[in-house]
């Protein structure tokens, strides 16, 4: 099967430069509105309605020392060149705090709306990048699903739905968001406006394209990486398709890109300032489609770097402070707006490191971590429980909390829909969602 980018660049942009949306794409969208004139309710307008924010840690976040045990001896002795004092932590209980780098989010647990879930991961764990991610965006332990999870909530409680639905801010399509019918909309894909624009629309469209990802302000990339593609998982979206549904889905695409997204991006000037850090870009991006009225119900941003194998303490930590900084200019965006009810966002790496650092002054590839939840949906806390440090498995955590757990609270809680037929069996849930 051809990627994305062979597909078009062999077949569209190769056979015509002008071409443009075939008749097929203009009878799939009068499908689409029939089957949303046939709904009892419209599940989405633009104006109300719940959206959910997922945003990928990608490379494996040390959730050690992003909540640090730190009055616990064992994780003193396993890193000590790594572990964090009392006095550069924020206090949470007596035994965890969060990494001082992240003020902000300690100030929104205290305001009650921060949930920090411990411990999260899944039985038999992989510490492939690529397969775990894999996994965690399918939901499918197994790894054998050709569709991902939000894809399958799109597929299950969103028929008929415009298809922008699902907006990922990725350079490729999330695996979370295959699904058989609608999967969504990838934004930064620059060669879909090239596709659609002709003549001084192309030009116009590629340079309004540029303003959108360029930096605001100057900041250090981050270090530590050693993968940088931000999704994972696997190439070109749906296993199976055929070339023609293929050319059909990027087709709705580019369709409603150029239609409808940098129309309504265009609308929001925000008072906020964002740094010009590719996260802050990103969530920048989605509180502007936000506030533009977008009948989007779920986002998909990425944070990469976390891969800290060497010299971890500095990157680990700024890569934090820019997450902690991006998410405080984000939430006083939707709050400026008058959308911060609306939004709850959901962090999620695909594992975390070893207990013990390793002889570079980094750590590898483990297996448990942590995840957040922000938002003032959120009904804030501890959740979960902290593995232990001393009863590990093969020197890594065993995880408390099944991951798919997390995803039903937020589908049923947030979402507000049956998270079994998504998730393809039943798991506990957790009282995240007040």
């Amino acid at each position: 099967m051809k990627t994305r980018r062979e597909f078009l660049r062999s077949t569209v942009l190769g056979a015509s430069a002008s071409w443009t949306v075939p008749m097929f794409v203009e009878r799939t969208f009068a499908d689409l509105h029939m089957g949303a004139r046939d709904l009892a309710t419209q599940p989405v307008t633009g104006k109300d309605g719940t959206i959910l924010v997922v945003l990928q840690l990608a490379g494996g976040n040390d959730g050690l020392n992003t909540v640090v045990p730190f009055a616990d001896d064992a994780y003193h002795k396993a890193r000590p060149r790594l572990a964090k004092r009392e006095k550069e932590i924020i206090t949470l209980n007596d035994y965890v705090g969060l990494n001082s780098s992240m003020p902000y989010l300690g100030s929104l647990f205290k305001e009650g709306n921060l949930g920090v879930v411990q411990g999260v991961g899944y039985p038999n764990p992989n510490r492939s990048h690529f397969v775990s991610t894999s996994i965690w965006e399918t939901a499918d332990i197994e790894n054998r699903s050709n569709t991902g999870w939000i894809g399958r909530y799109f597929d299950n409680a969103c028929s008929g739905a415009d298809p922008t639905v699902g907006i990922s801010l990725n350079k490729t399509q999330p695996e979370s968001f295959g699904a058989l019918k609608n999967p969504g909309v990838c934004l930064s894909s620059p060669e879909l406006y090239r596709w659609i624009h002709g003549g001084g629309e192309k030009a116009q469209a590629e340079e309004f394209f540029a303003s959108l990802n360029s930096p605001e302000d100057d900041d250090l990339p981050a270090e530590g990486a050693s993968i940088d593609m931000p999704a994972g998982g696997k190439v070109g979206g749906i296993q199976g398709e055929s070339n023609l549904a293929f050319l059909e889905r990027v087709a709705m695409d580019a369709r409603v890109s150029s239609a409808k997204i940098l129309e309504l991006a265009a609308k929001h000037k925000t008072k906020v300032n964002y740094e010009g850090t590719p996260i802050a870009r990103s969530l920048n991006m989605v509180s502007r489609l936000i506030a533009g009225g977008m009948p989007t119900r779920v986002y998909y941003v990425s944070h990469g770097g976390f891969d800290t194998h060497n010299q971890q303490v500095n990157s680990h930590d700024r890569l934090l402070g820019q997450l902690d900084r991006a998410l405080k200019s984000f939430f006083a965006d939707l709050k400026a707006q008058g959308n911060a009810e609306r939004v709850v966002l959901m962090t999620f790496s695909e594992f975390g490191r070893r207990v013990g650092e390793n002889a570079s002054a980094g750590t590898d590839h483990g297996r448990a971590s942590c995840l957040f939840l922000a938002g003032e949906g959120v009904k804030g806390g501890l959740y979960g429980k902290y593995p232990s440090l001393t009863d590990l498995d093969q020197g890594d955590l065993k995880h408390t909390v099944d991951f798919r757990g997390v995803y039903a609270s937020v589908i049923q809680g947030w979402l507000k829909t049956n998270a079994k037929p998504i998730l393809k069996g039943d798991y506990p849930t957790m009282p995240i969602i007040g």
